[in-house]
């Protein structure tokens, strides 16, 4: 069985969400965005999903490989959730009550405090920020979220079908 493709998309994969989050501390470090208890939370997925796909990326079955492309299809789907609600919160800024009930939480989880300039909170959901390309950074989050849950099943069933 020859994987090699599936393992080069996983590291791909794997890479450009390093590659996120390292955009997202970019724009919160430089720019001086703060990230709300939702960018925080993507970041936890972002940071699954190239942990996920680079285990992936390392087994050597075809089953190892699947379960880890499940898991990084499952952290996709929460980022889906959580971008889709912070898009709507940018939308419809009267749903957030001017503080954020979720910090406190997300500030309590164990990277906020190994990691605090990465994953501690510090602005809140509804602050709007200028637009990346016409879309705003939970939007472009939105997307990548849904792409991969979209590309990981996609070219993994393509892959498989070739190797028959």
């Amino acid at each position: 069985m020859r994987l090699g493709r599936e393992r080069r998309y996983l590291v791909l994969l794997g890479i450009i969400c390093l590659a996120l989050i390292g955009g997202a501390l970019y724009m919160q470090i430089v720019l001086g965005e703060a990230p709300c208890p939702l960018c925080i939370l993507q970041r936890y997925a972002l940071l699954l999903i190239a942990l996920f796909a680079f285990i992936g990326a390392a087994m050597r079955t075809r089953r190892s490989i699947t379960v880890f492309e499940t898991l990084v299809v499952i952290c996709a789907l929460a980022g889906v959730g959580v971008a889709g609600h912070h898009v709507y919160t940018q939308f419809y800024p009267a749903v957030s009550c001017g503080i954020d009930v979720l910090q406190p939480i997300v500030d309590g989880l164990p990277l906020a405090k190994i990691f605090p300039l990465g994953f501690q909170v510090d602005g809140f959901c509804s602050t709007p920020y200028p637009p990346i390309l016409g879309l705003s950074l939970a939007q472009w989050a939105l997307l990548a979220f849904v792409l991969v849950v979209v590309l990981v099943p996609l070219l993994t069933l393509r892959n498989r079908k070739a190797l028959r």
